[in-house]
């Protein structure tokens, strides 16, 4: 269910949130104690708007900002390795108009592309509960139904991937048949997006080997291909 009619209420609603108190702390603790190599830089230390096309027929949705990427910079994957490895992948396959993103006002573009998250401060440990995902799904479904276009949805990573499935409403028995795989598609028939998953673009995941590029690129290519 929607619960907002246009993006500016949404977004309104959603950089004023206070409704998690450890995140709240969190975020806001993290802004002012500042990593040493970000000193002079002003933080965002709000929730974390959605990015991307009004007019897209694909969303990604990841975890959670990260403490000193998108919660210092104020936009979806910017500022941190996840980001770095995740833009230039959508430039490589024509989503965003430069393969680089460091802060909200570098001029990045996503075409056909809209990119958010299940959580949107900045979790301890990149690890938020239960109940701070629940409260905060109201924030990235409404935006899924402001998408007037959308075709379907890229998870990033497990608890992505889960909470997509949360959303369509799709029981715990009929689960079993849809496991989460990099590179497993799903189509759910004419009403719902289709589903793709993917490993998450953490630095975790790519430095280890277990997220190449070759795999990732793989990943879009795949969008591609799925849309009408």
């Amino acid at each position: 269910m929607n619960d907002f009619s246009n993006w500016e209420d949404l977004n309104d609603a959603l950089v004023n949130c206070r409704l998690c108190p450890r995140l709240v702390e969190w975020r806001e603790k993290m802004a002012r104690e500042k990593r040493r190599a970000f000193q002079s830089q002003e933080y965002w230390g709000k929730p974390v708007p959605g990015f991307g096309a009004p007019d897209a027929r694909v969303m990604v949705l990841g975890l959670a900002p990260g403490a000193h990427g998108s919660n210092r910079t104020g936009r979806m994957f910017t500022g941190d390795a996840s980001g770095e490895f995740l833009y230039a992948a959508l430039h490589r396959a024509g989503f965003a108009n430069q393969p680089a993103s460091s802060d909200r006002n570098d001029n990045l573009k996503l075409n056909d592309l809209f990119i958010t998250a299940v959580c949107r401060c900045a979790p301890p440990d990149n690890k938020p509960a239960r109940i701070e995902i629940d409260t905060c799904h109201r924030y990235w479904s409404s935006e899924l139904a402001l998408l007037p276009n959308l075709q379907g949805i890229v998870a990033l990573g497990r608890i992505a991937f889960d909470e997509i499935f949360s959303m369509l409403k799709i029981t715990t028995s009929q689960r079993s048949k849809y496991p989460f795989s990099h590179g497993a598609f799903y189509s759910f028939g004419e009403e719902s997006p289709w589903l793709l998953a993917s490993y998450h673009p953490s630095r975790q995941n790519t430095q280890t080997g277990r997220l190449t590029r070759e795999m990732f690129d793989a990943i879009w290519e795949k969008v591609r291909n799925s849309l009408i």
